[in-house]
């Protein structure tokens, strides 16, 4: 999962190198931390968080695939 949120970010921001997917697993789920430079912070979550919440839409599809639940949060 990390690599794909990986592969998504870094083709809506404008500092790639400064994106850090982490993933902290759970009992119930896992949580994918995202960490991207202060200038592209409003990139990753967009207007109303319309780009977030498609990321967490994706996320749990993908999850789902693999019968695992993930969550999607996004660190300043």
């Amino acid at each position: 999962m990390e690599s794909l949120v990986r592969y998504i970010v870094h083709s809506l921001v404008d500092q790639p190198d400064q994106v850090s997917v982490t993933q902290v697993p759970g009992e119930e789920e896992t949580v994918i931390e995202l960490r991207v430079a202060g200038k592209d912070l409003g990139k990753v979550i967009g207007k109303n968080g319309r780009i977030a919440k498609s990321l967490r839409t994706v996320l749990q599809a993908a999850g789902t695939k693999e019968g695992k639940n993930y969550t999607l949060e996004i660190v300043d």
